[in-house]
């Protein structure tokens, strides 16, 4: 959950230039003040791929100062 729009597009963008496609979710898919990131993960991933997904979201994230 990131809240506003403008921040969940801006973290979706850094997250696919940063090599990981996620969805966001803003207005009208959900109510205002809930927009999110979606993740889809699938049994095709692998653990290196879940890894480096997740040091991804973590360093968008603290650019961001989503994540301290």
């Amino acid at each position: 959950m990131l809240g506003e729009a403008p921040l969940a597009q801006q973290f979706s963008r850094r997250l696919f230039e940063n090599g990981r496609v996620c969805d966001g979710d803003w207005l009208p898919t959900v109510p205002k003040g809930k927009a999110r990131i979606r993740v889809m993960v699938s049994a095709s991933h692998s653990h290196d791929d879940l890894d480096k997904g997740l040091e991804i979201f973590h360093k968008v994230g603290t650019e961001l100062d989503v994540i301290s």
